[in-house]
């Protein structure tokens, strides 16, 4: 009995071989395709394998339970439906089947045409979903170029108006990703300096050996290569403001020049004789905490105290809140208007997962991951199965657990690095070990980006 839905293909789970040729002959007869598996994990090798439209499930199996494979549906197939079948029906089941994302709850026993409407219920909730398309919402207000109405960057914004106010020394801390050179560009172009440069310097981007030129300039001939007189970054700032991005990262000579320039409000050429008047805000930032490197005896206590003049610690994004949503349709209708697409919708379970994700990389990982979902994704809404592995359940899960270290290891920086597009430094922050260690434990994975 051929009909238009022999197109449509429906995986059936049930530890009971006599009850999968039942599904399958009464579901084939009406045209469908019918797929079986005996229990989770061969349903989940099929649904790995191949695009399935409907999984009926049966609830009380061995090992892994239908509620578990539900929810692995929920958040891997954004295209598929569930229908659960029970022999143990209770009010309290079925509210949670429903819950987890069963479309459909049928308590044994039933009758075919009973399957039949479920089906066909399930079928056309799907269609309705593949062809729903939600108006985008709202550009996002911002302020100061910062997005967010939590508690914690509102008080960012507020130490923003204040320092602006000032050509004193800022420092901002915080985590790699969190926007301190976002906040450092608002501070400058927010006071009476912003018709002069800007200039953001990555201390920790730079070899030792070219920093002091590259900072305060060279004369010809100073050294090797030294071909012609150059500026350097405080010079091209004059009247501006340099922005020292990870001034934790530079050697103690280094930060006794910076000091100088701090004290005296000059700066010396190398090669040059003389120093040189320049009037240059400085706002450094650091991602790693100042007092302990201090007591340590690897940061200098006179620098420090130097530049902890004005500080602001910029917020993690899981501290955040609702801010993660707000940057999210920021960032989504930014790369939309880049890739001229439509501003996609994201689904409660995408926006759900974006609010309990930790976000190792924060800001930059969050804005990496929408571009990587606009780029990659070829319809209107966005829902759990696009996101990344690492941040969709799997009913799998507990097999996961009897790896060796290295495994672990070797997952968790694959997920980093990709949740910054690759970039090594910014990966070897976050992992809070240097680049050579992490180049060698990509060799030793055999991890390519």
């Amino acid at each position: 009995m051929k009909q238009p839905s022999d197109h449509l293909s429906i995986l059936v789970v049930d530890d009971a071989p006599d009850t999968l040729e039942v599904f399958r002959r009464n579901l084939t007869w009406k045209g469908y395709q019918v797929l079986t598996a005996p229990g989770v994990e061969e349903a989940i090798c099929i649904l790995d394998s191949r695009p399935v439209d409907l999984v009926i499930t049966d609830f009380k199996m061995p090992k892994v339970s239908g509620m578990e494979l539900i929810r692995h549906v929920r958040e891997n197939f954004k295209d598929t439906e569930v229908i659960m079948i029970t022999g143990f029906a209770s009010v309290e089941s079925a509210v949670k089947a429903v819950k987890t994302g069963a479309e459909e709850y049928l308590p044994k026993p039933f009758t075919d045409e009973e399957l039949f409407e479920a089906v066909r219920r399930a079928f056309g909730k799907l269609h309705r979903r593949r062809a729903s398309c939600d108006a985008p919402e709202t550009p996002t207000k911002t302020t100061f170029g910062i997005i967010g109405e939590s508690p914690c960057i509102q008080q960012v914004i507020a130490f923003i108006s204040k320092a602006a106010s000032t050509a004193a020394t800022a420092l901002l801390t915080g985590e790699s990703g969190t926007g301190k050179e976002l906040v450092a560009r608002a501070i400058h172009y927010s006071s009476p300096r912003a018709a002069a440069p800007f200039v953001p310097v990555n201390c920790g981007g730079i070899p030792e050996g070219l920093l002091e030129s590259e900072l305060f300039g060279h004369i010809k001939g100073a050294f090797t290569g030294a071909t012609e007189t150059r500026a350097g970054f405080f010079q091209t700032a004059d009247g501006g403001s340099v922005f020292l991005d990870e001034i934790s990262d530079t050697s103690p000579s280094m930060q006794a020049k910076l000091l100088r320039v701090l004290q005296d409000k000059e700066v010396c050429m190398v090669g040059a004789s003389q120093a040189r008047k320049v009037d240059v805000r400085i706002i450094a930032a650091t991602n790693k905490d100042l007092p302990t490197l201090v007591r340590k005896g690897l940061f200098r206590e006179d620098l420090f105290f130097r530049i902890n003049v004005l500080t602001s610690e910029i917020p993690p994004l899981r501290d955040r809140g609702d801010d993660v949503l707000l940057l999210t349709q920021h960032f989504a209708s930014r790369f939309a208007a880049e890739l001229a697409k439509p501003v996609p919708r994201f689904s409660d379970g995408v926006l759900q997962a974006l609010k309990t994700c930790t976000w190792p990389g924060n800001v930059r990982e969050l804005e990496n991951l929408i571009q990587r979902l606009l780029v990659m994704s070829e319809n209107d809404v966005i829902d759990v199965p696009d996101l990344p592995a690492l941040m969709r359940f799997t009913a799998l899960k507990g097999s996961r657990v009897h790896r060796s270290l290295a495994e672990v290891e070797a997952d968790h920086i694959r997920s980093v690095l990709a949740s910054v597009n690759g970039n090594k430094s910014r990966a070897a922050e976050i992992l809070q070990i240097d680049r050579k260690t992490l180049r060698e434990k990509m060799r030793n994975y055999d991890i390519e980006i």
